[in-house]
């Protein structure tokens, strides 16, 4: 018996989030079952520390990853964990009875390694919890794809299935573990069995202890790392934990399997049973226990028939101490199910055995197939176990199958293998390993930050091909370049509505939505300073001259233009002797005909059958530093309003760490403009006249906003390659007339779009319109774009935008060269302002006294600068021509300085005018959020849109307001942060506003939409309550939490967290599921249902990860950790905000800076930190030089050892 020490934390008793701590003696613990207590001695406990993962040792050190296939243990004891949320020794999130619990989705992450393949696969907390699993996306199931609600019917009964034959003592039972029909009612049910699932990282265990059958079950899923082939994996094992032997016989696995034939979600949810027809099981070398599921064709019916050549496997290891056998697989699901086609009973195993099975025959034509491992009379003796693992997968071709039996079939394989996908998640996330007195906090730290890479991607740093590389980033040596690896759309059982991708190849990833990524990304600079000004060069490129940017962000690509460059790395890495000739020139061509992403690359090598004679690592090192990194974005569709909202963000990461490097970044580099085949319409063809929605009137409405270019298109087509027959990478890229891509400086890019977005503004002068064809983050405003809508979102961003863009430009004084066509609009515009300016009208503005009709001075005002975009962007529309002008920085300043001055009066307006909702008297004091625009006078200008309405030309407008959204004050508080006052005020003022959800103490999307217009947005179909209808949309949250400690609220933000508003402080009963986990949104009071009030919805893969690793820098880091004094040196400062409550009882917190150097804060002073200066700093070279620094500032040279990160191991920082 051996003893541990655990910590309990969270809710106990009080129902307070985060609320008591409390210390537990010590107790007996079992070795099985990872560590978890055991026994009638188990203790009760909400939260079960794991000191050996926190402190990052690795988890094969575990005792609980000893195997337990067909191990005999003496005196087993059966895991007991009390009622209540718990983490086991491996810090997996623990549920007890979890099939009796509110329904939730989640997900393994996809993650098998950089050099591995990895599957997509969701679970739920129903049956035995896999919903379903493939590959590449839901075209390539292996388990059929449904969205969450069918999941939580269907799982039990399509899903994993488990039958056991037992004799015990000459009485014989049949058994279901895990079946709903045998589930517990309550917890008080003794005659039920005990159920558990754990959520870890990097898997997903269910356990079930049946104490009348006396065998406890277990299986843990994962994804197969590091391997050349993909698999989804399941590790089963079965306990006789009676006191007497057992004999069992089971079947294991799917009651479903999908077969491989093509792309197949469409033609299972609607063709099902005609796809039946092609369906088959073949046995690769006509072995029961290696079965393929395989279409005999691809369903179609072109002139073209393709054979299937390839399929999906099944293979089952039984695992002994020192050897493995491979257990055949039932398929035929009549021979278990009978003809009982719900597959509710086994009812053939009531009257046939498992052997019976076995020795008849079996068919898997036209009808979908079971895949069940068998195992036949295995007799345990008390306390023994017996285990096997089954891999899933797909192969190309079928004889392919023999390596990966050779591969899977050594002893102690399953095991290392989730020992090492255990590692892998634990090696991502140790970047940020936090040491705070709440071990709760620093387990959500690691869940966050892996979930933000997940959506955004993992930075991988390429190009290190010797030590003159080390430590440089991407703007310090063009070699050094990056690669976002594992991230994907955010696609899952609850957002079915997305299509995602995870792609099965080394340094796997998928492509994303542009704002999802742009956000999720907005940090890594700070984590991996090498990555230096790569993501916001990469985001700026993307923008168009229109000022738009395109919706989905893919993979970069890499091309080498130099054959000679391409010929030395082949020499190097196949070789140059005559009998790899061919090898050596296929791989030339690779390299230098078009463009490949690292994983293509070596998918190709794979199947062209190239031997690389160098590490993976040297060889893609080596391709990398010498190649072209090539971005690459797709239109999609509509242009959002709020991409570019983010661009500011990103900036002043990189000034936190490089604030040196401004200048250069700004005013050095030359970016091209995206190419996209879609164009925004003017006025004149998107302002139709249209039956309003009781068809009892006409009104003006904006459609067809954008559209797809055929003459874009066809422009496009000059660039094609007719060697190859594709597009040549330069279609995606605006030229000049000469042909050549037209280029600016970042600055100049920023300015444009500043210009672009302040010309766009709306007829009374305060929010941003709606003119791309969609809305801004609030994507469930999309009416509002018909309502010819305006956001003060984007109006704020744009304050920031010019303030920043002004900022550089006063302080280094250097011109902006900008497209003769810009200029050309930005004149027209600044003499509509001139003109506005010489009829009086701001300065006789009553503020007090705003009509609803858009004054006449200010609609022509508006009409003017439209019209001047418009002409700029039909211009603009194909090439610029080449030609460009130069505005000094003293003229540039001025202007941009008058323009925030119009922007200034536009938001006096808006707080004037105000929101107007249920309850709301529009005198809140609160930012407003969104504008419509009603045309009240019109004239037909003869055209008509696709639908044969006309068109019209508008003459005059009234505004229209909306109820207050948090996304207002949220976006404000931007343009506040500096004055302390102003923050307290807003805060305060939403606080008390329709926006505070008082009985879960977090805050409304928006206040009650009551009786608004049902064409407002989607958002007017849902309950109160639920998804963007008045829930508590986590994302937007997080960004109002983000500004609180952005404008120096520390006291507000840190009330807000410990009270439950924030994770991971919530109470962990009512979110329903686990604590470490973000979900998209959360039911809010305003819902119906009392009980689903404060539950989770959409798991993970949110904004909202983004936010808190923002939130996380500024506490850990401080909004300045490097600076320019006064001396125009670099100096390094370390200024946190920490709560005295979240240090440890020594008085200390500490954290990776930069994912690699341990910084300690030392708080004598035992209080809270917010913004306190050190008094002095002790830093630890790895040479083992100490370096000691009086005062609160680090002088330049060990600044830029820090930053440089690879002499420094670790800092002592002293309060």
């Amino acid at each position: 018996m051996t003893y541990q020490k655990a910590e309990v934390e969270g809710l106990i008793g009080s129902g307070v989030p985060g609320g008591n701590v409390r210390e537990v003696s010590l107790q007996p613990v079992s070795s099985s079952n990872n560590g978890l207590p055991t026994g009638k001695f188990a203790v009760a406990a909400v939260f079960l520390l794991s000191t050996m993962a926190y402190m990052g040792a690795s988890p094969s050190a575990s005792p609980a990853n000893v195997p337990v296939a067909s191990v005999a243990i003496e005196g087993a004891s059966v895991d007991t964990p009390t009622k209540g949320k718990l983490f086991d020794s491996l810090d997996r999130y623990v549920l007890e009875d979890y099939d009796n619990k509110k329904a939730f989705s989640d997900f393994l992450p996809g993650v098998a390694g950089i050099f591995g393949k990895p599957m997509w696969s969701f679970f739920v907390n129903r049956g035995q919890g896999i919903a379903s699993f493939g590959v590449e996306s839901k075209n390539y199931p292996l388990m059929k794809f449904d969205s969450a609600n069918l999941a939580y019917q269907n799982t039990p009964f399509l899903g994993f299935r488990t039958f056991i034959q037992g004799s015990r003592g000459g009485e014989d039972f049949l058994t279901e573990p895990f079946s709903p029909s045998n589930a517990k009612d309550g917890y008080d049910d003794d005659d039920k069995p005990n159920r558990y699932m754990y959520v870890g990282l990097a898997d997903m265990e269910i356990q079930e202890i049946d104490d009348v059958n006396e065998i406890e079950t277990k299986a843990t899923y994962f994804i197969l790392p590091e391997e050349n082939f993909g698999a989804f994996v399941r590790k089963a094992s079965f306990t006789n934990i009676g006191d007497t032997p057992v004999t069992l016989s089971l079947l294991d696995g799917l009651a479903k399997m999908e077969p491989k034939g093509g792309p197949l979600d469409w033609m299972l949810n609607n063709l099902g049973r005609t796809l039946e027809g092609w369906f088959e099981v073949d046995h690769f070398e006509s072995n029961p226990a290696y079965p393929i599921y395989k279409m005999s064709s691809e369903p179609s019916d072109s002139a073209s028939v393709t054979i299937e050549e390839g399929g999906n496997f099944v293979l089952s290891v039984l695992e002994g101490d020192d050897s493995t056998s491979f257990l055949p697989i039932v398929f035929d699901p009549t021979k278990v199910f009978g003809q009982g086609s719900s597959l509710v009973s086994p009812r053939e195993l009531t009257v046939k055995s498992v052997g019976d099975i076995l020795n008849g025959p079996q068919y898997g034509f036209a009808t979908t197939s079971c895949a069940l491992t068998a195992l036949n009379e295995v007799t345990l003796a008390a306390g023994e176990s017996i285990g096997f693992t089954t891999y899933f997968g797909a192969v190309d071709k079928v004889d392919q199958v023999a390596d990966i039996v050779d591969s899977i079939k050594g002893a102690g394989y399953a095991q290392a293998k989730l020992d090492r996908t255990r590692e892998i998640m634990d090696e991502l996330s140790a970047g940020v390993t936090t040491e705070t007195g709440s071990h709760l906090f620093n387990g959500h730290v690691k869940q966050m930050y892996i979930d933000n890479g997940l959506r955004g991607g993992v930075p991988i740093m390429l190009g290190d091909v010797d030590e003159t590389t080390l430590g440089k980033s991407t703007d310090e040596d063009p070699r050094v370049k990056v690669f976002h690896t594992f991230s994907r759309i955010h696609g899952d059982l609850e957002r079915d509505y997305n299509w995602f991708n995870i792609d099965m190849t080394y340094f796997s990833q998928g492509p994303g939505n542009y704002r999802d990524i742009a956000q999720n990304r907005r940090n890594d600079v700070i984590f991996q300073p090498r990555l230096g000004s790569f993501d916001i060069l990469e985001f700026l490129s993307f923008i168009q001259a229109d000022a738009y940017e395109p919706l989905t962000v893919e993979a970069i690509a890499f091309k080498i233009d130099d054959k000679a460059k391409a010929m030395a790395i082949c020499d190097e890495a196949v070789g140059t002797g005559l009998e790899v000739l061919g090898h050596y020139n296929q791989l030339v061509d690779i390299l230098t005909n078009g463009f490949v992403r690292p994983g293509q690359l070596f998918q190709l090598i794979d199947q062209l059958g190239i031997e690389l004679i160098v590490d993976k690592w040297k060889f893609i090192n080596t391709v990398i530093a010498a190649a072209e990194y090539i971005p690459i974005a797709q239109f999609g569709e509509g242009y959002w309003a709020d991409h570019w909202d983010y661009y500011i963000d990103l900036i002043k990461a990189f000034l936190m760490v490089f604030p040196d490097g401004e200048e250069k970044l700004m005013y050095e580099h030359e970016l091209k403009y995206f190419f996209s085949p879609a164009s925004v319409n003017p006025r004149s063809k998107k302002y139709v006249l249209d039956y309003t929605f009781d068809y009892k009137g006409k009104h003006v409405e904006q459609l067809g906003a954008t559209y797809w270019d055929q003459s874009k298109l066809d422009a496009q087509k000059g660039y094609l390659d007719k060697a190859t027959g594709r597009i040549g990478e330069a279609a995606n890229w605006q030229s000049q007339e000469d042909g050549a891509a037209f280029t600016s400086t970042p600055i100049v890019k920023l300015f444009l779009l500043g210009s672009i977005k302040f010309a766009t503004r709306d007829a009374y002068g305060m929010g941003v319109e709606y003119e791309g064809g969609k809305p801004g983050w609030n994507d469930a405003m999309n009416g509002l774009v018909g309502m010819i809508g305006s956001g003060m979102p984007e109006t704020y961003e744009l304050h920031q935008l010019l303030s920043y863009v002004l900022s550089v430009v006063e302080k280094f004084d250097r011109g902006l060269v900008i497209p003769a066509e810009l200029g050309v609009m930005i004149g027209k515009v600044n003499d509509a302002l001139d003109t506005l300016d010489a009829t009086g009208y701001e300065a006789s503005e009553d503020l007090d006294s705003l009509s609803r009709a858009v004054p006449a001075d200010l609609f022509t005002y508006w009409d003017t600068v439209a019209t001047a975009r418009e002409t700029y962007r039909t211009q603009t529309k194909y090439s610029f021509s080449g030609v460009t002008v130069e505005i000094s920085g003293e003229d540039a300043a001025a202007m941009i300085k008058r323009w925030i001055a119009q922007i200034n009066l536009g938001i006096e307006r808006a707080f004037k005018i105000g929101s107007q909702g249920d309850g709301d008297s529009g005198h809140t004091g609160i930012s407003p959020c969104y504008f419509s625009y009603d045309v009240t006078k019109w004239e037909e200008n003869g055209g008509t849109d696709a639908d044969g309405r006309p068109t019209v030309n508008a003459l005059a407008m009234t505004v229209g307001s909306f109820p207050l959204f948090l996304e207002g004050p949220t976006r404000y508080m931007k343009t506040i942060e500096g004055d302390l006052e102003k923050m307290d005020d807003t805060y305060s003022k939403v606080l008390g506003s329709g926006l505070r959800d008082t009985e879960l103490n977090m805050y409304f999307i928006s206040a009650s939409l009551k009786g608004q217009n049902p064409s407002m947005g989607r958002m007017m179909g849902f309950s109160p309550g639920w998804l963007e209808n008045q829930s508590i949309w986590v994302h937007m949250s997080y960004k109002y939490y983000l500004q609180l400690i952005r404008g120096g609220m520390y006291e507000k933000l840190f009330d807000e967290m410990k009270a439950g508003g924030m994770l991971p402080f919530m109470d962990p009963d009512v979110y329903g599921r686990s604590l470490m986990e973000c979900s998209s949104f959360i039911a809010s009071s305003a819902f119906p249902d009392p009980s689903r009030h404060g539950e989770g919805f959409l798991a993970r893969l949110s904004g909202s990860t983004a936010e808190f690793l923002s939130i996380y820098a500024l506490m850990m880091y401080g909004p300045e950790p490097f600076f320019i004094d006064e001396d125009k040196t670099l100096k390094m400062q370390l200024v946190p905000a920490i709560p005295l409550w979240l240090f440890k009882d020594d008085f200390t917190v500490s954290f990776l800076l930069f994912s690699a150097i341990k910084v300690t804060y030392n708080n004598s002073l035992k209080t809270d930190l917010f913004r306190e200066n050190p008094s002095s700093y002790k830093i630890y070279y790895k040479d083992g030089i100490t370096k000691e620094v009086e005062g609160s500032i680090i002088p330049t040279d060990i600044a830029i050892d820090v930053r440089r990160v690879y002499t420094v191991d670790s800092i002592d920082v002293f309060f």
